[in-house]
């Protein structure tokens, strides 16, 4: 046979396609089931790591904002009535209301909380902060004297005769005597120039602050003094002791400030090894310490 009387075949492939006879549908199955099993544990480990309050606002903004469960009313959300045992029964909102009224709940604002630890502070915590605070005002006190000695010429000269100290009664200011450069004259108990100068600086620091004043004269004993002229020391020394708070007062310090004015003659020495030594002879101005005003006791 020639080519061109061959017959002509045609041939026919028939594709299988794999899986059997349902295919790749099993896959989507799977796919379905794994993506169903991720978010199961996602909601669990959300579920887990959330605490009571965020599991109610979860609740809250999945409930139905239009059903409500009254048994009486018009039958909408409130059924007609307040937020009572016979009104909205639902379970969302409620319980937060229910919870916050009428009790706060104990952790307020921080304003709150320190307000009740102050009411809370003890007698002794309070005389503690008290005292703290009157030690910084009387050190910022004492360096402002101290400087403006230092700015004034008239004040340079005299530092020495000036004794800044703090005691348990408060800030103590000292006018003491030097040889040869007295605050007083002798047997006199009116203040000199030197002193009153002295006089008026210490009254704009008393001005700063609100604490009271005493204010105390001193003498020095003179060696063979007669009994008579040691009594005669006690007026001496009171008077010395009121002629300064004239000056004070004088230089506007209010005389409703002044809690006590005393001379004690050489009964306290600042030298006590040498009771004569002219630096015993002095005026001694206290800024007292007060006393914190504490609340009444309420349990009696």
């Amino acid at each position: 046979m020639s080519a061109s009387d061959r017959p002509i075949m045609i041939k026919k492939v028939k594709k299988v396609i794999a899986g059997g006879h349902h295919g790749g549908a099993w896959k989507v199955a799977y796919a379905d089931f794994v993506t169903a099993m991720m978010a199961f544990f996602l909601l669990m480990w959300l579920i887990n790591t959330t605490d009571p309050e965020q599991k109610r606002g979860i609740a809250e903004y999945f409930a139905p904002a239009s059903v409500s469960q009254t048994t009486s009313g018009s039958g909408g959300i409130l059924g007609g009535t307040a937020l009572g045992d016979d009104g909205g029964k639902g379970s969302g909102s409620r319980s937060v209301v229910e919870q916050l009224a009428p009790e706060a709940p104990p952790d307020q604002t921080q304003d709150v909380g320190q307000s009740s630890n102050l009411a809370s502070a003890s007698e002794g915590a309070l005389r503690e902060e008290i005292a703290r605070r009157e030690a910084a005002e009387f050190q910022t006190a004492a360096e402002s004297l101290r400087q403006a000695m230092q700015r004034m010429p008239e004040l340079a000269e005299l530092s020495k005769q000036l004794i800044i100290d703090q005691t348990p009664e408060g800030l103590r200011i000292q006018l003491v005597d030097q040889e040869g450069r007295s605050m007083f004259d002798q047997n006199s108990d009116r203040p000199n120039a030197r002193a009153q100068v002295l006089l008026r600086a210490i009254a704009g620091v008393i001005n700063r602050l609100p604490n009271r004043i005493s204010i105390t004269g001193h003498t020095s004993a003179v060696a063979g003094s007669s009994r008579a002229s040691v009594a005669g020391d006690w007026p001496l020394s009171s008077n010395r002791a009121n002629a300064s708070r004239e000056v004070l007062q004088r230089s506007g310090v209010d005389p409703d400030r002044v809690y006590s004015v005393a001379g004690k003659a050489g009964s306290d020495p600042l030298y006590p090894d040498d009771p004569s030594l002219a630096g015993n002879r002095r005026i001694a101005i206290v800024l007292l310490r007060e006393a914190p005003v504490l609340p009444m006791d309420t349990s009696l």
